[in-house]
């Protein structure tokens, strides 16, 4: 199993040492999961604002894999359909901000702005949440591949 670190991964090395321990007909699974949205618009707005044009420029190339859930990744296995996932936490903003703050793309841009980008979308954030001990809906889609090896 693989969790959400395949495009981290030199493929060709990592697809060869599965195939080496795989048994026959074995399984491999990776995931990961991408994006999140919030239950409320306007806030779920200036979220995908702040991933995409804030802090978007800070995240790594490899994050492409993960925003195309994995489907332009070589993955050379037999497919084997799954059906469709999705993550879902019950969050106050606090718990909100805090994940925004474990992003490697907010500290690159800390690193390179000298400032704390989430403290300013708090602030948008704190009008529209309202009571910040209120807690909202995150959901964020997950993507498996499945895949077994021949024979």
């Amino acid at each position: 199993m693989v969790a959400q670190a395949l495009h981290w991964f030199d493929l060709d090395r990592f697809y060869a040492e599965v195939r080496r321990v795989l048994k026959p007909k074995g399984f491999i699974p990776a995931w990961s999961y991408g994006v999140l949205s919030i239950d409320d618009a306007a806030i779920d707005a200036l979220v995908q604002g702040f991933y995409r044009d804030t802090v978007g420029p800070y995240w790594p190339p490899e994050r492409h894999h993960v925003e195309t859930a994995y489907c332009e990744l070589d993955f050379p296995f037999v497919p084997v359909p799954t059906p469709a996932f999705s993550m879902h936490a019950n969050w106050t903003l606090e718990k909100l901000l805090g994940y925004f703050r474990s992003w490697s793309a907010t500290a690159r841009f800390i690193e390179d702005k000298g400032f704390d980008p989430v403290s300013r979308l708090a602030s948008s954030l704190q009008v529209l949440w309202g009571d910040p001990h209120q807690e909202r809906a995150v959901d964020w889609p997950l993507a498996l591949l499945l895949g077994r090896t021949n024979g």
